[in-house]
């Protein structure tokens, strides 16, 4: 059997607040609670996917933008009207400087929770879509898109053709969404 992630643990400044993010927009269930100490949360009846711990972070600033660390967790909805719908929820909680990434397999939206872990939403592509480049899947495809023209209002079930250059119109997927810190 092969291994796959389980769970992301975040290091939160003020549980409660994070608590009311992931719940609110990103739509996890709160599993287990310990006051004060730690959330641990899931889609559809997991044990957790997502642990928010505060015991050692209460208050404590978020890290610089240049530290080493975890770039972004990544949370896939099963529709582009889902994803849109988690967008809207995420703009009405206050995220601000969203960027969004058409890498053709997804699409993805980038922005910082509260306390500024990255955080990725998306969508996975139907396969057709794909690109495949040398024999290979290209998984490095980056096409910058506007969130907010995207995936505000009415989202179509479909997403937008890919250029015909979409083979060279790419940047290294890692740098889309960071740095609004």
């Amino acid at each position: 059997m092969a291994a796959r992630i389980g769970h992301v643990h975040l290091k939160v400044s003020d549980l409660d607040r994070a608590l009311e993010f992931y719940r609110g927009v990103i739509g996890l269930d709160l599993v287990q609670l310990v006051p004060g100490q730690v959330a641990f949360m899931a889609f559809g009846g997991y044990h957790h996917h997502v642990a928010l711990n505060v015991s050692q972070w209460r208050g404590a600033p978020p890290a610089p933008a240049t530290h080493a660390g975890m770039l972004h967790a990544a949370f896939s909805y099963p529709s582009r009207q889902d994803l849109g719908a988690a967008y809207l929820r995420a703009v009405e909680a206050g995220v601000r400087n969203a960027s969004g990434s058409d890498h053709g397999i997804t699409e993805a939206i980038y922005f910082d929770d509260p306390d500024g872990n990255g955080v990725e939403i998306s969508w996975d592509c139907p396969p057709e879509r794909w690109q495949y480049l040398d024999g290979g899947l290209n998984v490095a495809l980056g096409i910058p898109f506007d969130p907010n023209e995207r995936f505000l209002g009415e989202v179509a079930v479909e997403p937008p053709a890919l250029p015909a250059t979409a083979d060279r119109d790419w940047q290294r997927p890692w740098t889309i969404g960071q740095g609004q810190r």
